[in-house]
């Protein structure tokens, strides 16, 4: 029997809560579920996105943790100051978030740049990561077109926030069409739809400049610096950089695993969640032994 896949059908029968909270200035958008007192997790969106894309994950995973999915400063429905959001920002505002919570660390999973900005996180505040998991990886290589597709996709989508201007940036997101589905382009064209979103696009788009791209990145050294376990998910439908990327970068830190995951583009946390969801929560068994 076909099921129409829907974030709310995914969130139907999860207790969860969406709220904002003060993060060190910043009001903070996050969607909450879980019991208090057991080991944090927290997700983190990719480029200009909005915690929907943990929608098939919350339920599963908060059977068993603490569960926040956050708006990056910047995105979603979440504070836009007005200032380059290079990825020491990001970092410096998860490890806010995580102090407004109440949380000294927390297991943190990153989608695409939210994997890049819990790198950065685990590099720059170590104490606070208690474990990684990055899925479409990003941060060590780049690539001129894709970057430059990045920039024109989203430029257009927020200048002209049409239906299928945005929709349009699904195609590179999600690998089959039917998981293209209209909640999550509606709630992308909600948040650019926002009159401060245009100038906010404008410094989340820094990154694909490659100058600025270049001083984020993280060396060799920092990768191999990170001392927390990670699993790093290589989505091979995922045909740009970040297959390469997740390859590579699950070599260089000394305790990661790598696994990978067919049939899926750059969110598989959201077009296969019952994998993913079993990969992470077999991860989570191996190091909590």
């Amino acid at each position: 029997m076909q099921t129409y896949k829907s974030i709310w059908n995914a969130l139907t029968d999860v207790a969860f809560e969406q709220g904002w909270i003060d993060a060190a200035g910043i009001r903070t958008r996050y969607a909450h579920a879980g019991r208090k007192g057991r080991p944090v997790v927290l997700m983190l969106h990719g480029t200009a996105g909005s915690w929907e894309n943990f929608a098939e994950n919350l339920g599963p995973l908060s059977k068993h943790f603490d569960c926040y999915a956050i708006d990056m400063v910047g995105c979603g429905f979440s504070d836009k100051p007005d200032l380059p959001f290079e990825t020491p920002v990001y970092a410096r505002h998860a490890r806010d978030f995580l102090d407004a919570i109440g949380a000294d660390r927390a297991h943190v999973i990153g989608c695409s740049l939210g994997g890049w900005v819990g790198a950065r996180l685990a590099v720059t505040y170590p104490e606070r990561v208690a474990s990684l998991t990055m899925v479409s990886a990003a941060g060590y290589l780049s690539d001129a077109s894709n970057m430059s597709r990045i920039k024109s996709q989203r430029t257009k989508a927020v200048d002209e926030p049409t239906w299928d201007n945005v929709k349009q940036i699904f195609n590179n997101l999600i690998h089959d069409e039917k998981n293209r589905i209209p909640d999550i382009v509606a709630v992308r064209q909600r948040v650019y739809q926002l009159p401060e979103m245009a100038r906010a696009m404008h410094n989340i788009l820094c990154l694909q400049d490659p100058d600025v791209r270049a001083r984020n990145v993280l060396g060799d050294d920092e990768w191999e610096s990170i001392e927390a376990p990670a699993l790093v998910i290589g989505s091979l439908e995922d045909k740009d950089t970040y297959l390469a990327t997740a390859r590579a970068v699950s070599k260089l830190m000394p305790h990661a695993r790598y696994a990978e995951m067919a049939d899926v583009g750059h969110w598989p946390q959201f077009e296969d969640p019952a994998t993913f969801n079993r990969l992470f929560l077999q991860f989570m068994g191996e190091i909590t032994q």
